[in-house]
């Protein structure tokens, strides 16, 4: 059973009632702005860090970057939210989304990328701050980078999952994030076979062992399918609270045609128990 209907009107649509560029708090200038800043901020904050490592002796540790996870996801979310921004934008200033211009293969990319940038955050964090912290950062300016990376993170997919009428996770997306975790670990081991060394000390099958190596894999994949419920089922309350408790059924922009009617969008709104995969 598919999450949502499409009208006779939409058509074969990727997101008919535009959840992906709106919010059911926000009107979509301001939910353009949060995540375009939100971009910028995540985009300075990595091309700092690279200028940082150029002035400082430190040019080898941004090449190895690249093959961190904590690096990727954030690249991720500094995309997704530029991409994002661009979209809330185009709906707001056309009422024609640029994404629902996209090819279907893109627009269902989309789709996926935003559960990876609402899931990964969360593993990045539980596994920096139970696993590598050290118990203290060393200056300022390591405090800032480790808090924006391993900390700020997880707020950044906390908006995600709150604030805009994004649809739950299709169960679907769980094998994709499992796949690109997998895809991860041969990246991983790769590194390790080609630059001599270990990205993260628990992947080290010298020091731990292979029994500790794979029960910290594995404890991974655990977390990801844990998280990736615990993600799916916020949305859903979100959803059931924010549409059929309080009424809120989106702020969509007055620009050009009329907005969506509430007994239109109230056709598409999730029933709770009806919810399932796609």
């Amino acid at each position: 059973m598919a999450i949502f209907g499409r009208s006779k009107a939409s058509g074969d649509t990727f997101d008919p009632t535009f959840r992906y560029e709106t919010s059911w708090l926000l009107p979509p200038s301001v939910l353009f702005a949060i995540r375009a800043f939100l971009s910028l901020y995540a985009f300075v904050t990595i091309f700092f860090i690279f200028g940082w490592n150029g002035t400082h002796g430190l040019s080898e540790d941004s090449e190895h970057s690249f093959s961190f996870f904590t690096n990727l996801t954030y690249w991720g979310l500094a995309f997704y939210f530029l991409f994002s921004a661009v979209h809330t934008c185009s709906y707001w200033l056309t009422t024609r989304p640029l994404v629902n211009e996209w090819p279907r293969t893109l627009q269902v990319a989309h789709g996926m990328f935003y559960s990876t940038i609402t899931v990964f955050p969360w593993i990045v964090t539980i596994v920096f701050w139970a696993l590598l912290f050290s118990g203290r950062f060393p200056s300022q300016y390591s405090s800032w980078t480790n808090t924006s990376q391993h900390a700020l993170n997880s707020a950044y997919a906390l908006f995600e999952i709150i604030l805009p009428r994004t649809p739950p996770l299709p169960f679907l997306h769980l094998i994709t994030t499992i796949l690109l975790l997998a895809l991860y670990l041969a990246l991983a081991y790769l590194t390790h076979t080609t630059e001599g060394f270990y990205v993260y000390s628990f992947l080290d099958i010298h020091k731990n062992g292979s029994g500790k190596t794979a029960a910290y894999i594995i404890g991974i994949l655990v977390a990801d399918i844990v998280v990736f419920l615990i993600v799916r089922y916020l949305i859903v309350l979100r959803v059931w609270v924010t549409e059929r408790k309080l009424g809120k059924l989106g702020n969509f922009t007055s620009r050009g045609r009329q907005e969506i009617s509430g007994d239109s969008e109230a056709q598409k709104c999730i029933e709770l128990q009806n919810i399932s995969g796609k």
